[in-house]
């Protein structure tokens, strides 16, 4: 909702509701989509490498607090699930995807209190169109189109009447992706760059799509790489109803982002992916956690200061997700048994490194007893000690 003075508000059953979430996808360790081993946005929800009847990650983590990689008597099983609510979490950012198990997510909302960012990626990373991987997703497309939107519907369908859903999330950074010359693409398999006008106007044309389908009217949101094409999206897709940003910019927070969204486009924001890796060369462990949790901090008191009815915010920020609960240790592309230290990207971090493999809030050590064992590293009891006030 919208006030008079221009704040907005994410409510749930008439509740306010701040987005207390996280990003989800504890797989085991060396396995890779690369190598046909892994379908990273399934296989979590079905994992039982124990054979207990549980599935691993939500159930059966557990916390090695001494951090000497081995399971003591005194270590018992507890679940990321609970770990999540003890920590304050309130919301999961997931994909839909074939297979995914429902009944998982139930549990979740009815024993543990989440909801869910249930996600489609239009196109990005070539999912669902039909595009070949070295072409990229092409939103002048017309066959590659209506590949997505068929897959919108399904989704909706799919979800529609469950009371865990808390919002639709179009894309993931996909105004990132271009595609060069033929067999060369940058990896994110799609031309949105190439076509930002007609990338935005089929993400509305989504928007459009789902509401009509959704009666019980939840809002649509956009996931967007930062500000980037904001003046394309704001000008192109009107019925989005949440700007989503994709944002990783310094330990003090988001800057501009809330004014330039709300002055551009008149939109509440949503920080789809915010944090920070755990590592930088040749610093030590604890120096990398102390530097991590410090930049979390300053960006949940930045979201924080930009809630609705905060003097001297801007009033449109409705919560943000952390990214994410433990690592995914194929993300580099080398070897996903072995836990790289070479950047994928450059950004505001401890030595400038994006290290795609070191997000975690949760560590998983030394990757012995994947997918159980959790390291918790200190942004984790930052954020229990915020978030559970």
């Amino acid at each position: 909702m919208q006030y008079n003075n221009n704040h907005f508000q994410l409510t749930v059953n008439g509740k306010p509701y701040v987005v207390r979430a996280v990003s989800y996808s504890p797989n085991k360790v060396g396995l890779s989509p690369d190598y046909g081993t892994l379908d990273v946005n399934v296989d979590w929800s079905h994992a039982d490498y124990n054979g207990n009847g549980k599935i691993d990650g939500p159930y059966d983590a557990w916390v090695d607090a001494n951090r000497d990689d081995m399971q003591g008597d005194d270590e018992k099983v507890v679940g990321d699930f609970a770990l999540m609510r003890e920590m304050g979490i309130n919301t999961l950012r997931i994909y839909n995807y074939n297979g995914i198990n429902k009944q998982l997510l139930q549990e979740g909302y009815e024993n543990f209190g989440f909801m869910y960012m249930m996600g489609n990626l239009i196109g990005m990373y070539g999912t669902d169109s039909g595009a070949e991987w070295f072409k990229g997703t092409d939103y002048t497309n017309k066959k590659q189109k209506e590949n997505m939107f068929n897959s919108i519907r399904k989704m909706v369908k799919t979800y529609k009447d469950e009371p865990y859903i808390l919002m639709w999330v179009l894309g993931n950074k996909n105004n990132y992706g271009t595609v060069g010359v033929e067999g060369q693409s940058n990896g994110t398999g799609n031309q949105a760059q190439k076509h930002p006008v007609a990338y935005y106007k089929f993400v509305n044309d989504c928007a459009k799509l789902i509401k009509s389908l959704d009666s019980l009217g939840r809002p649509v949101t956009i996931c967007n790489g930062d500000e980037y094409f904001l003046d394309y999206c704001a000008k192109n897709a009107p019925d989005v109803d949440i700007y989503g940003a994709n944002a990783y910019r310094c330990p003090y927070g988001f800057g501009s982002l809330w004014s330039d969204v709300m002055l551009q486009y008149g939109k509440p924001v949503l920080i789809t992916e915010y944090g920070c890796p755990a590592f930088a060369k040749d610093w030590f462990e604890a120096a990398c956690e102390q530097e991590q949790d410090k930049y979390h901090e300053g960006c949940w008191n930045d979201i924080e200061d930009n809630l609705a009815g905060v003097k001297g915010g801007v009033g449109n920020a409705l919560g943000g997700v952390i990214f994410e609960w433990t690592d995914e240790w194929r993300k580099s592309g080398q070897n996903p048994y072995g836990h790289a230290d070479i950047p994928q990207w450059y950004g505001p971090f401890l030595d400038g490194g994006g290290y795609e493999e070191w997000f975690n809030i949760c560590s998983l050590g030394d990757g012995r007893d994947s997918p159980f064992k959790r390291q918790l590293r200190r942004s984790y009891f930052m954020y229990r000690d915020l978030w559970k006030k």
